[in-house]
């Protein structure tokens, strides 16, 4: 096991996956993740698999078009293997290979892309489930770490004078444009990056939710490398 995961009061640490989705969160606890050193060459999936735009899904048939080295086997059946599990659970899991993800910059003072902080809501109960089987793999932080960006007094003046209507509208205007799911980093906090090749199981904001939400980004890509990222 990972000290830096399992020394963290937020962070649950599992062997498998039925406890990854039997294991309820508590207390500070909104990140589980199931440890794994995965066998397997995943770069030589990304190498021969074609990119189409800046974000392609990819699809258990393409990955068993390639031919592919033993190693490259390997790692094919460990992605179907997930994919399969997580949609046996009721999940609908989706691979994605990446480039890059859409940019926010239509203000200078918020950002609502994935590259920002944030969490991740739905009317419904369900959790956020991710693994980055390549490329680099995205950071999380505990919530006593982040302040709400809609509460920064001058984010917060920013957005009144943007949003230019009646006050009693102004909480479900900053909803409808997810403003409200992103949050700032405190001065020299550390994130917590997720690795490869673990599965993990993220708390979402949702109406029966006992948990605070998990706060977590998308990384900056390093350039000319592809992401492999399972994620539903």
């Amino acid at each position: 096991m990972s000290n830096t995961f399992s020394d963290s009061s937020q962070i649950g640490v599992v062997s498998t996956f039925s406890e990854l989705v039997d294991t309820d969160f508590k207390g500070e606890m909104n990140a589980l993740c199931w440890y794994r050193n995965l066998e397997g060459d995943f770069k030589e999936i990304v190498d021969k698999l074609q990119i189409k735009g800046n974000i392609t899904e990819i699809y258990p048939k393409d990955l068993l078009a390639l031919q592919l080295s033993e190693k490259g086997i390997i790692a094919r059946k460990i992605i179907i293997n997930d994919l399969r599990l997580l949609t046996d659970f009721g999940a609908s899991p989706s691979l994605n290979l990446l480039k890059c993800y859409e940019r926010d910059d239509e203000f200078d003072f918020i950002s609502t892309d994935v590259y920002s902080y944030h969490v991740d809501r739905s009317p419904i109960a369900t959790d956020t489930f991710l693994c980055t089987y390549h490329g680099v793999p995205s950071d999380i932080i505990a919530n006593e770490q982040a302040e709400q960006k809609i509460l920064i007094p001058e984010i917060r003046k920013k957005l009144k004078d943007l949003h230019n209507g009646p006050s009693e509208e102004f909480e479900n205007f900053l909803e409808e444009n997810y403003f409200d799911l992103h949050y700032q980093a405190k001065s020299h906090v550390v994130p917590i990056n997720l690795g490869l090749g673990h599965l993990w199981r993220l708390a979402v904001d949702h109406p029966k939710q006992q948990v605070q939400p998990c706060i977590h980004r998308a990384p900056i890509e390093n350039e000319g490398e592809y992401r492999l990222l399972l994620i539903c």
